[in-house]
Order: C-alpha cells, then structure tokens, then sequence
C-alpha cells in the first residue's frame, strides 16, 4: 500500500520534504493548499501580502523538490464554503489561473475539492490534464452520488462511515471502475460516525481566517459532546467511529493501491507516517488519529498492543449498531491505561 500525505511548512523538527525523502517506498502523493486559501483545514498562513508572498516562495520550492522525488502532487480546494463567490465567474477564474501556474512550475496532477462548481470549471479547463476528485467531505455513500458528479470529477473519496464495510467498498469499487472512475480512502480519520457537527464544523473552519475570536473551551464542537460523557463511554465513541488499523491496511489491498493519511494538523506525522508504512503501531490510538485525542482525555492511553485480535473481525460490516453492541466497550476496557 502507498500513502497520500498531508503538507506542512517545516518547523525546527521536519518538513514535508524530509517526510517524503524518508518514506519514499511508501509515499506516492503530498496533497497541499495553498498559502491563505479557505480550506478544509486552518489556512497555511494569515493574509498579511509579506506572508503570502514569503509562503509562497517556500512552498513552491519545497514542492518540487517532493516532485523530484516521483511523487505526484494534489492542490485541495476542500472547503465546506467559499462565501459569496462560491458560484461565481470570479472564483472560477482565480482557481483555474492556480491550477495553470501549479500545473507548470510544480507539476500537480491532480485536484480534491468539494465544490461541484469549482470541479466542473477545471473539468472545462483541463479535461484530462488534471483528474479531478471529490473529497471526503462530500460524504458520498451510494452509487447515486457517484452517478449525479460523474460529469466533473474522475474519482470520490468514499464517505468515513463506508471504512468499516468491505462489502460496500467492494460495491462501490466495482461500480467505479464500470463507470471509469477510481475510489479512494481516507484512513485515520479522528472524527466521529455519522457526526452531526461536521458540517457546522466545516464551516466554521472554512471561515475561521473571517472569524471573531471565540470563547469556545474546546477546538472543536464534538469534544464538548464527548466531554460531557463517562470516560469510557467517550472513549467507545472514538473506538467505534471510522478510522482503520495500520495492522489491518492488508484487507484493503484488493481495493485500493494508495490511502489518504490525515496529516496536514497532526503534531507527529513521521509517527502516523512510519505507523502505517510499517503496518503495525505500538503507541496510543488517541495519537494515531487527526485530530488526535490525547489532550482531552490527558492521562489515558488506549495501548493498540492490547486492542483484542478480532477487531477487525467484528467491526467489519458491523453496520456501527453501538445501541445493541457492547464491543467497543470492551475494547476500551482491555485497552485503556493510565499514566
């Protein structure tokens, strides 16, 4: 299995580039925004002119230095809302101009977007230069979806909830590759099943560089959700949500030859990075995920060395039934320790 990896401009500790240099055999693509545009996550830096330009300049070179590498590279133009231009000639031009100036001085291959809008003008602008996907935001499940966006995207991100059920997967891979589409998947994803603030939440990040400070006490508006619950209840919510194993990556082989890993935010990719390249993890789930949960539940660890063999097993297809279940209770149970 290859690796999609998320960008981040360098600190004192790495950069993207030494990531890629490192874990050259498992990484295939680096997906990137650019400088201060809205996206699915904080934008890369504030507006200030001198700041863009100096970002930029970086990432640009950074980026293809990545490319030397062979790895292909994907612009994201992922957020939830793109205000009052969202469906204007305006938007559509700035983002086919950025895709015509990344395409020659870095080589993209491919954009991940969730506007239909912005997908169906770099259709018309590049056809087949440029595959376009949909992003995991979208939340796309059934073939329905698939056939309604077939016109402007060459691949979809499956929805989070579709990880934990191969049999699905299988379907929708089959009809893909039917209707000449590819699938992907996002691996480690820390959000909940079915959230009902995902969409909020998108929002609120899509406009947070517009936003006035805010007094909220968590980052986002699930971890108030499962503040609010017993410890280990909490704790089955994440276990039970839709994030895959590095040691349990084989089953999808059939499906897929590259996964996305969450990782634009995460505070230690190479640890993400090295987890799923190796195929096995030895740390704390709470770490593995993006977001990761280790600042909320400060002083628990859920050891994956103690999470019981069958987990694969019993989670696959399970069809996420927790009000008749209790096994990700007891995951928790024989997993969880403290420090």
């Amino acid at each position: 299995m290859k690796y999609s990896i998320g960008y981040q401009l360098p600190d004192e500790y790495e950069s993207t580039y030494e990531l890629c240099r490192d874990f050259k055999d498992s990484v295939s693509d680096v997906y990137f925004s650019w400088a201060n545009e809205r996206g699915g996550r904080m934008p890369l830096c504030p507006d200030d002119l001198e700041s863009v330009e100096e970002i930029c300049e970086y990432q640009l070179e950074e980026l293809r230095e990545i490319r030397k590498l062979g790895i292909s590279l994907t612009l994201l133009f992922n957020a939830n809302c793109y205000g009052e231009d969202a469906n204007s000639t305006k938007l559509a031009q700035k983002y086919v101009d950025l895709c015509e100036y990344l395409k020659k001085e870095a080589d993209i291959s491919s954009v991940t977007t969730t506007s239909p809008f912005i997908a169906k003008n770099l259709k018309k602008a590049f056809g087949k230069d440029i595959k376009i996907k949909a992003s995991v935001n979208m939340r796309i499940a059934t073939f329905h979806a698939v056939d309604q966006l077939s016109d402007f995207f060459d691949g979809f991100y499956i929805a989070k909830e579709l990880n934990r059920d191969l049999g699905a997967i299988k379907e929708m891979k089959e009809y893909c590759e039917n209707n000449k589409k590819t699938l992907h998947i996002l691996a480690n994803s820390g959000c909940l099943s079915y959230c009902a603030f995902q969409t909020y939440h998108d929002n609120l990040v899509a406009h947070h560089k517009y936003m006035q400070k805010s007094d909220e006490r968590f980052p986002s508006p699930c971890w108030e959700y499962l503040h609010g619950l017993n410890e280990n209840e909490a704790l089955s919510k994440i276990i039970s949500s839709n994030w895959i194993r590095p040691e349990d990556i084989k089953n999808y082989e059939p499906y897929f030859d590259e996964m996305k890993l969450a990782t634009r935010m995460h505070s230690s990719p190479r640890r993400v990075i090295s987890a799923y390249a190796r195929g096995s993890f030895s740390g704390n789930l709470l770490d593995l995920f993006e977001p990761s949960y280790s600042t909320l539940f400060h002083g628990t660890v859920l050891d994956n060395r103690l999470v019981p063999e069958d987990f694969f097993e019993k989670t696959n297809g399970c069809g996420k039934k927790c009000h008749t279940c209790q096994y990700c209770k007891k995951v928790v149970e024989k997993s969880k320790c403290k420090y």
